[in-house]
């Protein structure tokens, strides 16, 4: 057991580092999580159960002085590193590293990994169904469904791993190597994070850093990404120089038509390009077109990515809290064809909303803003579209009805995160398809 009897502290008590304190005590070590948020404020099944595996937990203000000794520290994915807790630790020139490198110390399958600033869990999730059907056990994990440090220590026998990782996760990595990696597109984000758009951009590139020519790298054609070793398989939806490419709606590779859109359940160009990064994945893993089309053509969307929710009163209501930056607006409001009532708005990111100035005034008709951010969008989009600030999303959806006209589409795609309002993107938009289905239909 690589990690025995040493002394290991785990920086953050949720999800990833509840996962990455049970594998380190299933291999023998003695672990402590430390955590700076108050213990009342995290989830009480998960502390009883680090504390019934002989796991030591610190919380509260007292878990970023803690001047134990330890070999090594691993950092969860949303401990900031330069967080009072992560600097307590770091300071000491201890070894440390993130969830996702220890996961994948104790993988012996080889990894797929998907990143991108949009489109990684559908990619990730499609790539699992395709593989699964075809004969290939895997499962869609990481960044969603079940941490990689979970995933390794349940022992499980898989033909390869599938997994969605973040920009979060490859800031700490050592050693992680995808035997093929999928960058799906990039854009400003995080930016609360992150001291800049390149310092984003690097973590993200990360990815690719211990790849070799043994490995294959999975890249959008538009994109500009130095230094990759692998053997390279571009895709696009925007430009012909590319292995997969789009033309008179089939993907088309090597002059070939290998799938028809209208096969599919995606719809949007972003989708188009997260089909045709499983398809080179699955290519790269020896699949056929013929044996990837029909896994491919039953998978449908998981909520919250412009979901459609309801008509009332002939206006369509669309679910995409799951648009928590500014590109995946972009992507959201290109894809409709109908003149649009925008609700956005939520956490301060750092970033403002001014790019998205010229299609505000294309495509929509009035925005409703929420959150933070309210008063800073209304700012960027003065004089494109009339817009109100409301004062809860029931009062954003309220708003959204009462102006919404026949043939028009009520489209909630925040731009940002949802932390200053409601627990996640699910929660956002779970109260959002509520207080539309409540909504009474005209009488005829």
């Amino acid at each position: 057991m690589r990690y025995k009897n040493q002394n290991i502290a785990v920086l953050g008590a949720g999800l990833s580092g509840s996962a990455a304190a049970l594998l380190l005590r299933s291999e023998g070590a003695h672990v402590t999580v430390l955590d700076s948020a108050e213990e009342k404020n995290l989830l009480k099944s998960t502390i009883d159960n680090l504390r019934s595996q002989d796991v030591r937990v610190i919380c509260g203000t007292v878990a970023g002085k803690d001047l134990s000794t330890y070999q090594m520290a691993v950092l969860s994915p949303g401990i900031d590193p330069a967080s009072r807790l992560a600097r307590n630790f770091s300071s000491r020139k201890l070894d440390m590293i993130g969830e996702l490198e220890l996961g994948w110390r104790s993988c012996e399958v080889p990894v797929i990994a998907v990143t991108g600033t949009n489109g990684k869990t559908t990619t990730t999730e499609l790539v699992a169904q395709m593989l699964n059907a075809c004969g290939q056990q895997t499962i869609a994990c990481g960044n969603i469904g079940k941490p990689l440090s979970e995933v390794a220590r349940e022992k499980k026998q898989f033909d390869v791993l599938t997994v969605e990782v973040s920009s979060f996760q490859l800031e700490t990595i050592q050693s992680f190597r995808p035997s093929i990696s999928l960058w799906l597109n990039f854009a400003p984000d995080h930016l609360d994070r992150y001291r800049s758009v390149a310092d984003y951009r690097a973590a993200k590139l990360r990815i690719f850093e211990n790849q070799t020519a043994d490995d294959v790298a999975i890249v959008n054609a538009v994109e500009r990404l130095p230094g990759i070793r692998a053997r390279t398989m571009t895709f696009s939806a925007y430009v012909d120089q590319a292995d997969f490419r789009l033309s008179e709606g089939a993907i088309i590779y090597q002059n070939e038509a290998v799938l028809r859109l209208s096969d599919t359940k995606l719809r949007g160009l972003h989708n188009i390009e997260n089909l045709m990064a499983t398809l080179a994945a699955g290519m790269a893993r020896g699949l056929s077109f013929q044996e990837m089309m029909p896994p491919l053509c039953t998978y449908e969307p998981r909520p919250h990515r412009c979901e459609f929710v309801r008509e009332v009163g002939g206006v369509a209501y669309v679910n995409d809290s799951k648009a928590t930056n500014l590109d995946a607006v972009e992507k959201a409001l290109r894809a409709q064809t109908k003149p649009v009532v925008l609700i956005a708005g939520g956490k301060d990111k750092g970033f403002t909303f001014d790019p998205l100035r010229p299609l505000i005034e294309e495509k929509v008709k009035s925005t409703i803003l929420i959150g933070e951010m309210a008063e800073s969008i209304r700012r960027s989009w003065s004089g494109v579209a009339s817009s109100d600030i409301a004062n809860s999303l029931a009062d954003a959806v309220e708003r959204a009805h009462a102006v919404a006209e026949p043939g028009e589409v009520v489209l909630f795609s925040p731009g940002t995160s949802s932390f200053d309002m409601f627990k996640s993107y699910a929660d956002r938009g779970d109260q959002f398809r509520a207080l539309v289905q409540a909504l009474p239909q005209p009488e005829l």
